[in-house]
């Protein structure tokens, strides 16, 4: 509470700051503080699983062969609860979503929320999405900006990747910058956008071709739809050192 009390804010009017205020109306998506209390909130959250699980009220999946269960998965302001595939469990999550609003006046926005069941029929993932007020998901799913359940041997999963290059290259013009810039530009940038997806997925040799068909028409000051010759073989131009 001391830092919701203490923060102070102002607003710029043609272009210079008011008096500064003090915020009494608490915090809105998008301050600077919100990410902070979401943290600490999280971590009341994840004690309340721990004893929930330790309880017997919610059941989690057996990952390992001892005693540990998993029950939610945290990351940002994205949260994942996974748990066996019954109704006694799903209305014991919604009891303690209800216990932690109550608690911490954080409410789950269900019109945003999905469930998905491994191994269960059409008719019991409509039950569980009544039960929960939700809406009902289907593999696969974009979680954290990646594809869960998808087979990433498909180049048609890769379009993201292949999209953002293609996003980059049109905001910067090749023609607007030297070879120096564009070689900097692939460095800094081009470089390490796919990097969180090679992180866990292996690319088919399509994609790595198509990505480095893009890196080196952009070198070369040309574009997808009009590529220029190239003086230099790309395998010998050391553009990643």
């Amino acid at each position: 509470m001391a830092t919701l009390k203490s923060a102070v804010a102002s607003v710029l009017v043609n272009s210079s700051p008011t008096m500064e205020f003090k915020c009494t109306r608490g915090l809105r998506q998008g301050d600077s503080l919100s990410p902070f209390l979401f943290v600490i909130i999280m971590e009341a959250l994840t004690g309340i699983m721990k004893r929930a699980v330790s309880f017997g009220l919610f059941k989690g999946l057996r990952c390992t062969l001892d005693d540990s269960l998993l029950s939610h998965l945290l990351y940002a302001d994205d949260v994942m609860f996974i748990g066996e595939w019954s109704t006694a469990n799903a209305i014991n999550l919604c009891r303690i979503l209800k216990c932690f609003y109550l608690t911490s006046g954080l409410n789950v926005n269900l019109s945003k929320c999905s469930v998905y069941g491994v191994g269960v029929n059409e008719l019991d993932l409509q039950n569980m999405a009544a039960t929960f007020n939700c809406k009902q998901g289907s593999f696969p799913f974009k979680h954290l900006g990646l594809f869960v359940w998808a087979n990433m041997n498909l180049i048609k999963n890769w379009e993201p990747v292949i999209n953002i290059f293609r996003n980059r290259l049109s905001i910067w013009k090749a023609k607007n910058l030297s070879y120096g810039g564009r070689i900097t530009l692939l460095k800094s940038v081009l470089n390490s956008l796919p990097t969180y997806y090679f992180t866990l997925f292996k690319a088919p040799v399509q994609v790595i071709e198509c990505l480095e068909r893009f890196r080196r028409v952009f070198f070369w000051g040309g574009s997808e739809e009009k590529a220029k010759m190239n003086w230099v073989a790309w395998e010998k131009k050391d553009c990643s050192s």
